[in-house]
């Protein structure tokens, strides 16, 4: 069983701090590039819209 190492370390990592910060901290490591992504994407429009508002 490949997952075995990754169980294990779910599960003493839950023994000693918590389901609560564990789970925080498994969804914060998953949701990293897609909130990456999104303040490219923000950083972009804020662009796009300065560049309009020069040009009026």
């Amino acid at each position: 069983m490949q997952d075995t190492p990754f169980i294990t370390l779910i599960t003493t990592s839950i023994s000693n701090f918590g389901f609560p910060i564990v789970l925080t901290g498994y969804l914060l490591m998953r949701s990293e590039k897609k909130i990456e992504a999104l303040n490219t994407t923000i950083l972009e429009l804020l662009q796009l819209i300065r560049d309009e508002v020069r040009n009026k």
